[in-house]
């Protein structure tokens, strides 16, 4: 099976190959730092599945999924994030991601997850799993945090970890006048007065 490898980190594409290569040739990987350059190697090439990371910095991997849905919508897509299933897990499925996975995950739970996004199929952990069977059983009327997009997400996190806009324009690799953007959309949208709140509403519904 031949792997794309999407990351904007070099240790952890490095990582990722080193595990691949552990299963006795079974894989053969290429790498992107980054959607750019994921779109135009799988345009050239023929490939089995994708690693995609969550967070490539300017355009995330929710923005390369998309992409990757609209041209290659039989390919498998395997997310990876630093992320918990709690916070994009069902977001990455419903965009059409095979799998959701936390990079703390074992080499054998990657490895199926690929398998079963080679074959077309979807894979879910056991929380993934659980999540969605929650999500099933609420009302129609969903919680306000589900109507934000992907990158006032990860600002929301960000937030409610006492991050500064300075800190989070740099670990999302945007400006700061930007984050000043997400960050007042996401108090709009949550309807929230100030970071209190903020908190109070992350530790409610277990961002």
């Amino acid at each position: 099976m031949k792997i794309l490898i999407v990351d904007d980190h070099m240790i952890i594409r490095r990582g990722l190959v080193q595990i691949l290569d552990e299963f006795d040739g079974q894989y053969q990987s290429e790498q992107a730092a980054d959607g750019v350059e994921a779109m135009q190697k799988l345009r050239k090439g023929s490939f089995d599945a994708v690693l995609l990371d969550v967070a490539l910095g300017e355009r995330d991997g929710f923005d390369v999924l998309k992409s990757v849905r609209s041209e290659f919508p039989k390919l498998g897509v395997v997310m990876l994030s630093v992320y918990p299933e709690a916070q994009f897990a069902l977001r990455a499925i419903r965009s059409g991601a095979n799998a959701y996975l936390n990079k703390g995950c074992s080499p054998q739970e990657l490895t199926q997850a690929l398998q079963m996004a080679c074959a077309g199929q979807v894979y879910l952990t056991p929380v993934t799993a659980n999540l969605m069977a929650n999500d099933l059983r609420k009302p129609a009327d969903r919680p306000p945090h589900e109507r934000l997009s992907n990158r006032e997400m990860q600002v929301l996190r960000l937030m409610a970890q006492g991050e500064t806009v300075q800190h989070i324009a740099q670990a999302l690799c945007l400006s700061g006048n930007t984050v000043s953007t997400y960050r007042a959309r996401v108090f709009e949208k949550l309807e929230l007065k100030n970071l209190v709140d903020l908190v109070n509403y992350t530790k409610l519904h277990g961002l």
